[in-house]
């Protein structure tokens, strides 16, 4: 029988963990990283923002610790806020978007969990992205909604991601 030893959000977040993990309630969750499709996808959409950083007022930031309710921190595949940019290292207010892309090992019912913390704890926009069938979901309290017509967009309407922008091999 394994023992399952708790880590305070103080040695969680003064330590270096390679790949970076997910901190809930004492327990860190491993993420499912290292595939180069999912890894891909991750650089589009970083690359996406970055190229419209001026133009929509948005960083976004890959991999970055956001703190999503007491005793429990998640690592989003990418988080965007908006500008100016947060003072501190480890994010505490709600973010604007927090993107996950699917990787072959995720199942649902971890995901959903990380999609409810990061709604629980103010992000407006959450969206998913699949890299195998090259499809997208907005994530809502109501559910999650595909985006039919190609295009992520926010509940403001600031932003419009056509997805084909994410998949620049299907232009060649």
């Amino acid at each position: 029988m394994s023992v399952l030893t708790l880590t305070s959000v103080e040695e969680y977040l003064s330590a270096l963990y390679r790949p970076d993990c997910d901190l809930v309630d004492g327990a860190l969750i491993e993420r499912n990283v290292g595939q180069k499709d999912c890894s891909k996808l991750q650089g589009e959409v970083f690359a996406w923002f970055r190229a419209r950083r001026r133009l929509l007022r948005l960083i976004a930031f890959p991999e970055q610790r956001v703190n999503v309710g007491p005793q429990r921190y998640r690592v989003p595949d990418v988080c965007v806020v908006r500008l100016p940019e947060p003072d501190e290292q480890v994010f505490s207010s709600p973010t604007y978007i927090c993107i996950e892309i699917l990787s072959p090992d995720d199942s649902f019912p971890p995901l959903q969990a990380r999609l409810d913390d990061y709604l629980t704890a103010g992000t407006e926009n959450v969206w998913v992205l699949d890299p195998a069938s090259r499809r997208g979901w907005v994530v809502t309290r109501e559910g999650h909604l595909e985006a039919l017509d190609g295009v992520l967009r926010t509940t403001d309407g600031k932003v419009e991601m056509p997805m084909a922008d994410l998949f620049p091999e299907d232009l060649d």
